[in-house]
This record gives C-alpha cells, structure tokens and sequence, in this order.
C-alpha cells in the first residue's frame, strides 16, 4: 500500500470517527429531533459520509472509537461540530453537556482545560459562529 493510500485511510478513518462522535452527542437523549435530524445530514455532506456509512453510524455509533488530533484547531472545530448539534434544538441538558466535556477529554484536553472551553462555549454559543468567531472568543480572558 502506498503511503499516500495510508494517508488517505487515516483520514477517512478520522473523518468517521468524528461522525460517530456527532451521532452519539444527537442520540444522547434517545430521541433524534428532526433540526438534529438535518444537521446531521449536513455533517455526514461535510465530512463525505456515504448513506450506508450514515445508515451504519446510525445503527451503533459506538463502532468507530475517537480518533484525537494532534493539531489544536481540528480539535477545536471538533467541538464547535459538537456544539452545533447541541445546540440545534436550542438548548443543552446535563446528558450533553457530560458527553462533550468526555469528548473534549478524548481529543487531548486536560479536564481542566475541558471543563473550562465547555463552561465558556455554553456561555457563548448562542446560535452558530464560525470557527474564526468559536477561536476568538474562546481565547479571549
């Protein structure tokens, strides 16, 4: 096998994996709502996912396991992806709000790193930013 092939399978595998990831923050509550529903198909679209990948992830997310990213801003659009699906329905619960401080921890950040992007995320999402707003702000002191 080539190494680009190599390359290319690492990344269609992260790819998945950050898709599955996206499907477990919308099933967290067992109910997927129509607006998670959407953005959902909007994800599967950006990240190249194919109806039977989709129809698969949807069956067992949990197949394709977290892939973490030494690079800190796919890390960071990683977690706006998960803010945006929690934030579809407009709000966040205690289910979701756990799951994405597990998923910040996943990726590579510390809890106390995570607990606090999450803590100023929730307090900053209020309906879409784009990933040079999303770094902005929570960069900011």
């Amino acid at each position: 096998m080539a190494f680009s092939n190599l390359f290319e399978h690492g990344e269609r595998s992260r790819k998945l994996s950050h898709f599955a990831s996206i499907m477990r923050m919308a099933m967290v509550d067992g109910i997927l709502k129509e607006q998670e529903q959407l953005l959902l198909r909007r994800f599967a679209e950006k990240l190249d996912i194919t109806d039977d990948e989709y129809k698969k992830i949807a069956k067992k997310p949990s197949i394709y396991p977290m892939e973490p990213s030494n690079s800190a801003d796919v890390r960071l659009e990683r977690i706006l992806d998960l803010f945006k699906m929690i934030f579809a329905d407009n709000e966040i619960d205690d289910d979701e709000k756990r799951l994405v401080e597990r998923y910040a921890i996943g990726l590579g950040y510390t809890e106390e790193q995570a607990a606090k992007l999450i803590k100023k995320s929730i307090e900053i999402f209020q309906g879409g930013l784009d990933m040079e707003d999303y770094r902005y702000l929570l960069n900011r002191d």
